[in-house]
């Protein structure tokens, strides 16, 4: 079972921001910008190559009020999902940072 199922599963504790019926939202336990935030669907999905689009829609909506719930939706967030090894994915379940609480700025981020 890979980590973000175990999280999932509350096998390991998060400090969690929000959750629902389908996906489940926690803080980042390396943070790399004032809010990071990293959703991820319940349902074990290795990556974004994997995604149904009924599944995206619903992830798109939760990751709004995300960014409503801790006031970065007007303000500007950003929104990264690394695929596979060259992209930088180091956990084969699709996640999805949220960043922002600060002007970000590419590469570096704050």
């Amino acid at each position: 079972m890979c980590l973000f199922c175990k999280i999932v599963n509350k096998e390991i504790p998060s400090n969690l921001v929000l959750e629902d019926e389908d996906f489940i939202a926690f803080h980042d336990i390396n943070p790399i910008a004032p809010v990071h935030v990293l959703a991820i669907p319940k349902a074990h999905i290795g990556s974004f190559n994997d995604i149904q689009a009924d599944t995206m829609a619903k992830i798109t909506i939760f990751i709004q009020n995300i960014a409503k719930k801790l006031n970065i939706s007007k303000s500007g967030y950003r929104i990264i999902t690394n695929i596979g090894n060259e992209g930088g994915q180091e956990v084969k379940h699709i996640h999805f940072h949220i960043l922002g609480g600060a002007q970000l700025h590419w590469p570096k981020l704050t």
